[in-house]
């Protein structure tokens, strides 16, 4: 059975740098996979790359069975693909509640119910506008905001970036909770701790390469992997 999501020998370049140079990986549904890799190794440029936000030059990504190829992002993320950014992307001058409810789509399995019983400083915050918010608040909202699109695979860009460890611990819960609920997601990460801890797989890329894949526990035993291509 195929993956969810599937990327075949994808090269990307900005400008005539060639950031991407053949990066190949798989989402199997109801999983859980890390991207992880130094600063400038092509993790972000990966997903943007999924998403359509870079074109490709060359490969292919497929979700569910269909080519991505020559779609826009809003088709892309139509079609089931919810991006949550390392910039977070809130409306800073909307409400927590307008943020949400602009992004809410049709019927489905995410209510505001039930973002504020997944999120409870949401609910307590609901009426504040999304520039009063805390740096992790927003980042529960850029979240949130993305589930009550009804993903079918859920893509977070670095979701501990530079924020308090307690409010990381937070965030580490929520996906923990959210990957037993079966929410399919593809996470980018510099974190060895919080990117193991949730993967059931992990990608290592280094110069627009995958260097190491495998299970989360078969990194933390790769020596090599970690001091080479992670700095660990």
């Amino acid at each position: 059975m195929p993956a969810l999501l599937e990327v075949e020998d994808l090269h990307a370049y900005y400008g005539e740098s060639h950031v991407l140079q053949g990066i190949s990986l798989a989402v199997p549904k109801g999983e859980v996979v890390a991207l992880m890799g130094r600063n400038g190794a092509g993790k972000t440029t990966t997903m943007r790359a999924i998403v359509g936000l870079v074109t490709p030059r060359r490969g292919a990504v497929r979700f569910a069975g269909r080519p991505l190829a020559g779609l826009r992002t809003y088709e892309i993320a139509q079609g089931g693909v919810a991006l949550v950014p390392e910039t977070r992307g809130i409306f800073p001058s909307l409400t927590v509640l307008e943020n949400l409810t602009v992004a809410a789509r049709g019927a489905g399995p995410w209510t505001l119910r039930r973002v504020f019983e997944t999120f409870p400083r949401l609910e307590q915050r609901r009426k504040n506008l999304g520039g009063q918010l805390s740096g992790g608040e927003q980042q529960m909202l850029s979240i949130a905001r993305a589930l009550m699109t009804h993903p079918e695979l859920l893509m977070l860009d670095e979701p501990g970036e530079g924020l308090a460890p307690i409010i990381v611990q937070d965030i580490h819960r929520i996906l923990a909770n959210l990957k037993d609920e079966g929410v399919t997601m593809l996470l980018v990460e510099k974190s060895f701790a919080f990117a193991t801890s949730l993967a059931d797989t992990v990608y290592v890329i280094g110069k627009g390469q995958v260097r190491w894949q495998g299970p989360a526990e078969g990194l933390k035993a790769a020596e090599d992997v970690k001091s080479t291509w992670l700095g660990v």
